[in-house]
């Protein structure tokens, strides 16, 4: 049986309205509609224009379609790194964005911290002369936690030459995120834009396009250059997923304004965490334990193996609730709640009536 709401980070909840859409999608025949076609280049520059406007993402910046928010980390290192790149990183995803730009350009270098520190922007270890590209993941999922735009900020104003690239997948959507502060900005459609997966969003400022094309690498077939080319005539360098383009034109199109939505998952994000560290139930309690580390997107809770297993396997059966699994070195000791825009106030209220319950029979 579904549970009734899912807390998974990604795949994550779907708007519910996505039902209706995938209906038009086969009767108004997207399913098989030419992506070199008029049809296609019009729905792709509304989308386009109305991501603009929802997500407040600048006019002069170019927006990209990719397959996902991981196809990014070799487009980046093909098209904006002749040299090496910089990669500040807490958790598994901003990891693996380091190993496999890495391997493109083994000159690449790198730098973990705890989940609890806020890293100081005046010093990381680089050389903002010697490197083309300095990435960092804004919203890393699998330790639920989050660089500040404080944070962002500072770093952008000492980079200099290089880039600043930001990885933002599981919060481009539902975080009011600074696009001016950043070169470049990606994620996937399948966590806070409320959609299916298979779908990646890659935001490139002025100076990041001019810069692919001085590098002008061609060689490969998600070559920067020619993506941002096609763009210009509102098409890919590949048979796209029509299908969630489709899609996120309809839900971008029907959402409320990050303005708006950004608010509302603060204000939620801080009940659970409040939840959490006041109350404790069953023993369960944030996973970061610094509120200045902790993201807004993406909320962890730690406790004993074995607890969280049960806590895990009771809210599926008894209250029909998916609470994400734990991730990496967190796996087996934390779940995660996604708190993206698709996911009901209802659920949160379900979740805390469960876990009240629960604590009662304890208690009782």
């Amino acid at each position: 049986m579904n549970p009734q709401f899912t807390f998974n980070p990604g795949p994550a909840a779907v708007y519910p309205e996505v039902r209706q859409y995938l209906l038009d999608a086969y009767d108004e025949g997207w399913l098989s509609a030419p992506h070199r076609g008029e049809r296609f280049q019009a729905m792709v520059r509304q989308c386009t224009e109305n991501l603009r406007l929802k997500l407040n993402i600048p006019q002069d910046y170019t927006i990209l379609f990719t397959s996902s928010a991981t196809e990014c980390w070799e487009i980046l290192a093909q098209s904006l790194t002749p040299r090496r790149s910089f990669h500040l990183f807490n958790g598994s995803f901003g990891q693996k964005w380091f190993d496999y730009a890495r391997a493109l350009r083994p000159g690449c270098t790198g730098l973990r911290f705890d989940v609890n520190d806020v890293p100081d922007a005046a010093t990381l270890p680089f050389d903002p002369a010697e490197t083309d590209l300095v990435c960092i993941t804004q919203n890393e999922t699998s330790t639920a936690t989050q660089l500040r735009d404080q944070f962002v900020l500072n770093l952008f104003n000492r980079i200099g030459p290089a880039l600043l690239a930001v990885d933002a997948t599981s919060s481009l959507g539902g975080a009011a995120l600074k696009f001016i502060k950043a070169d470049v900005w990606y994620g996937s459609v399948q966590k806070c834009l409320g959609l299916p997966a298979g779908l990646g969003l890659l935001v490139l400022s002025p100076r990041a396009v001019a810069r692919a094309r001085e590098i002008n690498e061609k060689a490969h077939y998600n070559s920067l250059t020619s993506m941002i080319t096609n763009m210009l005539n509102h098409q890919t360098t590949h048979t796209p997923n029509v299908l969630d383009i489709y899609l996120l034109s309809r839900v971008i199109a029907q959402r409320e304004g990050i303005k708006t939505i950004a608010p509302h998952l603060q204000e939620r994000a801080q009940k659970l965490y409040d939840y959490f560290e006041q109350v404790q139930p069953l023993g369960l309690r944030p996973l970061i334990d610094n509120p200045d580390a902790r993201s807004v997107t993406v909320v962890g809770v730690q406790g004993p193996a074995a607890l969280i297993e049960e806590v895990k396997r009771r809210a599926r059966d008894e209250a029909g609730l998916q609470l994400g699994s734990g991730y990496g070195d967190h796996k087996a000791t934390s779940f995660r709640l996604a708190n993206f825009p698709a996911v009901p106030d209802a659920a949160f209220e379900a979740l805390v009536q469960f876990l009240e319950k629960a604590r009662a029979a304890v208690s009782a």
